[in-house]
């Protein structure tokens, strides 16, 4: 993997570090023109429309009383699970309940020199989809992840949508929906799914929120249907940038890799090092490493299309670099990672040292793993439970802030012309024997 290496600075490198913060994927008028006929077909025939769309996408033949997994299969799938494995989901579960927990928000008010009322008040969502990938991998992970945040969010009813299997519903998936507390689980997938989700049908419920990852059908669907129902983010390709210093053990490098190019093709993978030498051994792991590998094919492709050994002249200019690519998981593999994370102003996840892989976070450390990606952790933040509530301010007020703030209000709405304004303030201080 010796072609990964290059010099900052260089036209290697700024092309391959180019060709990542423009990854994104973006939806091409074919795409979308297809997920939006899809929309409107299940708008239009609901039910039918989602069998029709699963054995064409699926090649699954269901009955519409099939489109939903009954309850009991769920505890029924765990049940089944050997003793480790339903001890490991409830470790996820508890650790991702116990981190998610600090997050709540309490609803809040205070009386100011009027002697108004303000406040805040806190609600958890009613109703919201989650969205399970299938595919390359099954990903229990990522039912713990979203339903558990839920739950801790207070949200009254989460509904979970998961492609269906050629060899039916995978244990897996229904045994973590049983411990994450799963109140509907349907056999959908795709962008189908998602107007299901956004729209309701004869048996799949209209939800007020959709969260979760999928491809890009999935992504352009969430993007359409915003508006109609609110969504997490659009979420793209994973990604991972390493920075390491000469202290860094470059198997462990290269494994972090690895980690995160077996995702997908379009998965990016990225060493930041002050150190020449190590990027060479790091380039000589990862040739190793991918031979023993048993998602090669997957991890050699995202390699090549989006992975990179960079050599920088200092931390700092490693960090300024990371800072721009805005990355979704950033490792610090360096000798004084503190120092380091306190410059970093983009990132998704920072996990700090070696003892800290990004795999930790992915299944068990307690922070979610649904994160921003394609730069969008310039802006955007994990899942939390802030994403499952909503907020509603709250206004009380009597004469006396009428009598304070009324005459600023009506000269106020005189000046944007909107006169009904000022006269609706206008007539409540006449009733009180106030100024006009």
């Amino acid at each position: 993997m010796t072609g990964l290496v290059c010099t900052a600075g260089s036209a290697a490198a700024r092309r391959r570090l180019a060709r990542l913060e423009r990854r994104g994927e973006t939806a091409g008028a074919r795409v979308e023109g297809e997920v939006r006929r899809i929309i409107e077909a299940v708008r239009r025939r609901g039910d039918r429309a989602l069998l029709a769309f699963t054995r064409r996408f699926d090649g699954v033949s269901l009955r519409r009383a099939g489109l939903r997994v009954p309850a009991s299969a769920l505890a029924a799938a765990h049940r089944r699970q050997p003793p480790g494995v339903r001890r490991d989901l409830a470790l996820a579960a508890r650790r991702i309940r116990a981190f998610h927990v600090r997050q709540r928000e309490r609803s809040w008010s205070f009386r100011d020199a009027t002697g108004a009322r303000l406040g805040q008040r806190i609600e958890p969502l009613e109703r919201v989809g989650v969205y399970i990938p299938g595919g390359r991998a099954v990903y229990p992970s990522t039912v713990l992840m979203t339903v558990v945040t839920a739950r801790v969010a207070g949200v009254k009813e989460v509904v979970a949508v998961s492609p269906p299997g050629k060899a039916g519903d995978h244990p897996l998936i229904l045994a973590a929906c049983h411990v994450a507390g799963v109140d509907r689980l349907y056999r959908l997938g795709g962008a189908q799914a998602i107007a299901a989700l956004a729209f309701g049908t004869e048996t799949v419920p209209r939800v007020d929120k959709i969260v979760g990852p999928g491809n890009i059908y999935v992504a352009t669907a969430k993007r359409l249907c915003y508006g109609h129902v609110d969504i997490d983010a659009i979420a793209g390709p994973s990604e991972v940038v390493i920075v390491a210093d000469r202290s860094a053990d470059a198997e462990l490098v290269a494994a972090d890799m690895l980690a995160q190019a077996e995702h997908d093709p379009l998965a990016a993978a990225v060493c930041l090092t002050t150190d020449r030498r190590l990027a060479a051994r790091v380039a000589a792991a990862l040739a190793a490493q991918l031979a023993t590998l048993p998602r090669r094919a997957i991890a050699e492709q995202s390699l090549a299309a989006f992975g990179a050994i960079v050599v920088t002249r200092s931390l700092a200019e490693a960090v300024e670099i990371v800072n721009r690519l805005a990355p979704e998981h950033l490792e610090l593999a360096v000798r004084r990672p503190g120092p380091a994370a306190a410059a970093v102003r983009h990132a998704g996840a920072v996990f700090l040292g070696q003892d800290a892989p990004e795999a930790l976070g992915d299944y068990l450390a307690g922070p979610n793993h649904v994160l921003p990606t394609g730069g969008t952790a310039r802006f955007a933040s994990p899942l939390g439970v802030y994403d499952f509530v909503k907020r509603t301010s709250v206004i009380a007020a009597g004469p006396r802030t009428l009598a304070t703030l009324g005459p600023p209000i009506v000269r106020l709405a005189r000046l944007e012309g909107l006169d009904a304004h000022g006269r609706a303030v206008e007539r409540r201080l006449a009733a009180m024997g106030g100024e006009k």
